[in-house]
């Protein structure tokens, strides 16, 4: 069971297609690393606005923190307050 999963958001952004997935990885471990690349990436603004659209699209099972330009994304048992 691998730990980390690695995954690149492109410049079509956060799509239907990337969030399932994103799902479908999260059946097979808990931490998953998106980068963006650099067609997506404008500034650090872009990237929290790329977190929030993806923690909105995934429900409140999970939590996210960009570093960089690396969105990591984990998954809880419970919901994130």
């Amino acid at each position: 069971m691998a730990t980390v999963i690695n995954i690149q958001l492109g410049k079509n952004g956060v799509t239907d297609n990337f969030i399932i997935t994103l799902n479908n990885h999260f059946k097979k471990c808990k931490n998953v690393k998106i980068s963006v690349l650099k067609s997506a990436r404008e500034d650090r603004s872009k990237m929290k606005e790329y977190r929030e659209k993806i923690l909105e699209k995934m429900g409140k099972n999970y939590s996210a923190r960009v570093i960089g330009f690396t969105i990591v994304l984990k998954k809880w048992r419970k919901a994130v307050s």
